[in-house]
């Protein structure tokens, strides 16, 4: 397989760099891709995805991993909830906050009703960022079905979501708390003064360079004493190379 030219035609058309990626990993999601539309050359995969603009929507949603639901990992988030509580809103009332990477929306929602819980007054600002546009704009529009809030408890189903016929839609007061942008993680620069970063479940896909080039950013991007929230097989081992102390399991503070 030709990877090398694959990964220069992808660049080219869709600016995403498959070569931060994990070389083994990224090779048996690709050969995947091509089993399944009965190519064995990266030159037919090509044409197809030239042609085809459902697979070429395969091909995104499958390389950059848009698997999410709400509260994924729920004592987590618990663990999360409590440290906003306790170490972000006593030095901010109105809290910055950057969920990275994050899908189809369910995740920075998931913080937007933390929130609204803890902190109902403040004039919190989330931005949710992805590098895929048409997942973005699943997100926005903030329908769900119920495997996907199936963390969500009943009260807070009744809360913060309209049911319409099989799909769960999130309230405008949650929905106006969200400022959806398109965003690569590797290519593009980084806002600052975040309280709060959010990017679970992303990096493990990167290379070791480009993991520790985005976790340098990260530092920079938030303020002294912000939190990094990442998922839980994402264990920082070298985190003071960085900056950061380990406040809990997933989660780390800006020095």
């Amino acid at each position: 397989m030709d990877l090398e030219y694959f990964k220069q035609w992808v660049y080219k058309e869709f600016r995403i760099n498959l070569s931060a990626y994990k070389e083994t990993q990224l090779h048996r999601r690709l050969l995947s891709l091509m089993s399944r539309v009965g190519v064995n050359s990266v030159e037919e995969y090509i044409d197809i995805l030239k042609k085809d603009a459902d697979q070429r929507q395969k091909f995104l949603d499958f390389i950059t991993i848009n698997v999410s639901e709400f509260f994924r990992n729920p004592e987590i988030f618990y663990d999360l909830k409590n440290k906003i509580g306790t170490e972000l809103l006593p030095n901010n009332k109105n809290l910055k906050i950057w969920s990275a990477a994050c899908s189809v929306g369910a995740e920075p929602y998931s913080i937007a009703m933390i929130l609204d819980e803890v902190a109902p007054n403040g004039n919190h600002s989330i931005l949710a960022t992805d590098i895929d546009s048409t997942i973005l704009q699943r997100a926005q529009k903030g329908e769900y079905v119920e495997s996907e809030i199936k963390n969500v408890s009943k009260n807070d189903i009744k809360k913060y979501f309209t049911q319409i016929g099989d799909k769960y839609v999130v309230n405008n007061k949650i929905k106006s708390m969200v400022k959806f942008k398109k965003h690569d993680l590797i290519l593009d620069n980084y806002e600052s003064n975040f309280d709060l970063i959010v990017c679970r479940n992303v990096v493990i896909y990167f290379n070791s360079d480009i993991k520790d080039e985005i976790y340098k950013k990260f530092h920079a991007s938030l303020k002294k004493g912000g939190l990094l929230f990442v998922g839980a097989t994402e264990s920082i081992y070298n985190y003071k190379e960085f900056g950061f102390e380990k406040t809990s399991t997933f989660i780390y503070r800006k020095v």
